[in-house]
């Protein structure tokens, strides 16, 4: 045993060498993977043909993954369904699971891949990681026996998770998440019992880990950053689009800077399914992304971030979300207000019909104002203000307080709210804020040609968002996206 000096020696010297280690900034990287689907079937296919798609797409994201590694890239992350895609029953995606142990097991496949049973995938994803000596997140399919003893047992005696896993660059399985919000058609996998706050640490931060659709939940998405206080949310995804608001690089965007939180967003890429979209995003806006609805290529986003972005000096203060919307009048009602549909969400409208002056819109305990300077009022082109307070019960339930300035698909009222990609119409200046009864407020603007507009706005601590200067591209819309997540 070691002297008491000699101990204290030691330690004193692993936690230098620690905080040498340990850095102030680091190197991300996601990849948009256009996947390998396989033939649709209600059957399972024998193992050795699910295995074969499976490397095919590994193939695809092992050269994605050593290119980040040659640039530097301390981690990378694939999306959801990135290793089989998601055309299955519960029958026919069994061929593609595989037992995922508790990361506390400390494994590292690549070196003892048979330790739990076959398992090729993590075998050679734990191999990416640990030969390109960078952090590899990916998904795949959790098997977990049952039997009677558990009532909750499916009948085919086996639980089935969407599981993210993290391997770090020595190989090692450090982090296992089973999704806890399914989407409506994930009908093959279960949901976990409890939901799980998943985190684990580096030299450049603490990070934590959800799926797709979990992130319009407070479990585990909100308790990872408010109460886990996660430095960095790493994101695999597949998401399908829906203009005006869930589009995939808007509203992540949105959720990184209402969060404070670093977000490495990996999607498919599937255009006929409208999924594209991922980004490396950080509190103070995107710092890259890509949206391509053009071509089936996948793609590769590298970017620095901070470690620790809440003490960045870049990282926005903390904003009380309807301190100036409470505190000023309620500006004069017009004569044209209006009713209509966002993904199938009842707004109230009104319509800008000057080049410039300030507008109020009131849904339930939910009033919206906006002040605005058109460069140009075209003829052609129709702004709203909207605002909608209540409870969204498509693909899920969970209630919405939303403010937004946006352009109509026509100059037909009737057609607000519905999609719409390009515009024409310039700002000089614009102010949104909001009466919110909660503080989970997501803000974005988003430019002509879904493009984000990072570094040209800003949010005030007492809740409006202002642009910094006339905006340089035609806007699509300006929005305040709130969670009231007691209410749901």
């Amino acid at each position: 045993m070691l002297p008491p000096q000699a101990l204290l020696l030691a330690v004193v010297l692993a936690l230098a060498a620690l905080q040498a280690l340990a850095s102030d900034t680091f190197i991300a990287a996601v990849y948009e993977h256009a996947v390998i689907l396989p033939q649709p079937t209600e059957q399972p296919v024998p193992p050795s043909h699910a295995l074969a798609l499976m490397h095919k797409n590994m193939d695809v994201l092992e050269g994605a993954i050593k290119e980040a590694a040659q640039q530097g890239a301390h981690i990378i992350v694939t999306p959801e369904d990135g290793i089989y895609g998601w055309r299955f029953t519960r029958e026919a995606i069994y061929p593609y699971l595989e037992d995922i142990p508790d990361p506390v097991v400390n494994w590292i496949p690549c070196i003892d891949p048979s330790r739990f049973g076959p398992a090729p995938v993590q075998e050679r994803l734990s191999c990416m990681a640990r030969n390109n000596s960078i952090y590899v997140v990916a998904n795949i399919g959790d098997k977990k026996p049952c039997d009677s003893s558990d009532p909750d047992c499916p009948r085919d005696g086996r639980y089935q998770y969407n599981t993210d896993v993290v391997f770090d660059t020595e190989g090692k399985l450090v982090a296992r998440y089973h999704k806890y919000n399914l989407f409506v058609v994930e009908s093959q996998f279960d949901y976990p019992k409890e939901p799980e706050a998943v985190t684990f640490e580096t030299p450049f931060g603490k990070f934590g880990i959800f799926t797709c659709f979990d992130i319009l939940f407070y479990e585990p998405a909100v308790v990872l950053v408010s109460k886990m206080q996660v430095d960095t949310v790493l994101f695999p995804t597949a998401w399908m689009n829906v203009l005006p608001f869930l589009t995939a690089v808007q509203f992540h965007s949105a959720w990184a800077m209402g969060m404070r939180v670093n977000v490495l967003a990996a999607n498919t890429h599937n255009t006929s399914l409208e999924m594209t979209g991922s980004g490396i995003y950080a509190p103070a806006g995107a710092r890259a992304y890509s949206y391509n609805m053009k071509t089936e290529d996948g793609h590769l986003l590298i970017a620095e971030l901070d470690a620790h972005p809440r003490l960045s000096p870049a990282s926005p203060p903390a904003v009380s979300w309807n301190s100036y919307a409470l505190s000023v009048e309620r500006f004069s009602k017009n004569d044209h207000e209006f009713t209509g549909i966002i993904f199938e969400d009842l707004f109230t409208f009104t319509e800008l019909t000057k080049p410039g002056g300030n507008l109020t819109v009131c849904q339930k305990d939910l009033c919206c104002h906006l002040g605005y300077k058109m460069a140009e009022k075209r003829d052609d082109e129709v702004y709203v203000l909207g605002a909608f307070d209540g409870l969204h019960v498509i693909e899920g339930q969970y209630y919405l307080q939303i403010c937004t300035l946006l352009k109509c698909p026509s100059t037909n009222l009737s057609t607000c709210g519905q999609p719409v990609e390009t515009a024409q119409t310039k700002f000089e200046m614009f102010s949104l804020s909001g009466t919110f009864g909660t503080s989970y407020i997501f803000p974005e603007v988003l430019y002509s040609g879904v493009q984000l507009a990072p570094g040209e706005f800003q949010v005030l601590a007492d809740g409006h968002l202002i642009n910094r200067n006339p905006t340089s591209k035609p806007v699509l819309s300006v929005t305040l996206f709130g969670r009231w997540y007691e209410k749901d």
